[in-house]
């Protein structure tokens, strides 16, 4: 999708991991190999493959040649009892652009694998078929349920639904971003979740991660994946440990801002909008009040989120009062 001539070098790691030889492999230690971008983005119309192979990967001796040493003391990885999720803290990087491992941001639901099962964010089990999870690790994995892009509903609706169809299931992927259970920087559990799990099952993928030299590059990137499809990029410092809560070395990069509110009131339509929903009075997290009168559909409008429910709106940065600028409403926030 990027021009070979830019920083961002082509490549993917998850393609070239399966041409290394045996001592080639990522050691189980503080080392990362140099990860390059990969060429093409998942691919939202053929489900059964969502990252297409890069077109140049090079030489193995290229890929595996620099190694990144992520702090002055060599890491253990060493195992420890699983936390809470971890959450995107930040929108902006504050660090050297260079220091981050980035991915693309899967629009889907999170799951997060204990070694047994799959349990939505709050907690609540999801009911997969067995051919599903066959061949699944008993190590804790963290990710997103997904099937492509601009595919949430379908994906939320299948993951809320108890008794459906397991063939629809196999439409479905879970991209994994993290290894929770060990306690080291984040570059060291993702070349080790690489290592160990990129060729488990046809079901369960390690998301590809690559270097960005600078803000330019980061911003152009952004451009060409929005224009592809993509929701957004994540940014994950690679020296960060995995914690509970927000962690502000985790960012979330999109063209606009989301977040979350709680709908209060019902304000009636006008024109064409009669005796429909025309706006939703909502409350931020923080007690700011704001309407979200744009982004539903009709039938939205004749059904509305109830009163109480949660919704997630779009916007673009903040009045001097707080206050969301151009908010828009973007879907309800099913209770998973």
């Amino acid at each position: 999708m990027l021009c070979h001539n830019r920083s961002i070098v082509v490549g993917s790691i998850v393609l070239f991991l399966s041409w290394l030889s045996p001592v080639a492999l990522v050691a189980e230690s503080s080392e990362l190999p140099n990860i390059d971008k990969p060429d093409k983005a998942a691919n939202p119309t053929n489900p059964t493959n969502p990252i297409s192979p890069a077109k140049s990967p090079g030489t193995v001796g290229s890929l595996v040649a620099e190694v990144n040493q992520l702090s002055s003391k060599r890491s253990k990885l060493t195992r420890r009892q699983l936390p809470d999720l971890q959450l995107a803290g930040s929108l902006e990087a504050d660090r050297p652009i260079s220091e981050y491992l980035v991915s693309e941001k899967f629009d889907g639901v999170r799951g997060r694998w204990t070694g047994t099962r799959m349990l939505t964010r709050s907690g609540q089990p999801i009911n997969l078929p067995a051919w599903f999870s066959k061949g699944f690790p008993t190590d804790p994995l963290d990710g997103e349920l997904w099937i492509g892009r601009q595919q949430f509903e379908a994906i939320s609706a299948l993951v809320r639904d108890k008794d459906a169809d397991p063939a629809r299931w196999r439409a479905v992927r879970f991209m994994v971003f993290d290894y929770p259970a060990i306690d080291s920087p984040f570059g060291e559990r993702y070349a080790l979740a690489v290592k160990r799990y990129a060729n488990l099952s046809p079901f369960l993928q390690i998301i590809p991660q690559w270097h960005i030299q600078d803000r330019q590059a980061l911003n152009a990137a952004l451009g060409e994946w929005v224009a592809e499809g993509a929701e957004g990029l994540m940014l994950h410092h690679q020296g960060a440990h995995y914690h509970a809560g927000r962690n502000s070395d985790l960012v979330k990069l999109k063209r606009y801002q989301d977040a979350e509110a709680k709908v209060i009131a019902y304000l009636a339509g006008k024109g064409k909008y009669q005796g429909m929903m025309g706006a939703l009075e909502v409350e931020t997290p923080e007690g700011i009040r704001f309407k979200l009168g744009t982004g539903f559909t009709d039938e939205q409008r004749r059904h509305p989120p109830a009163i109480g429910s949660m919704v997630t709106y779009k916007y673009y940065g903040l009045t001097h009062n707080g206050v969301p600028r151009f908010a828009s409403f973007k879907r309800q926030r099913e209770p998973l």
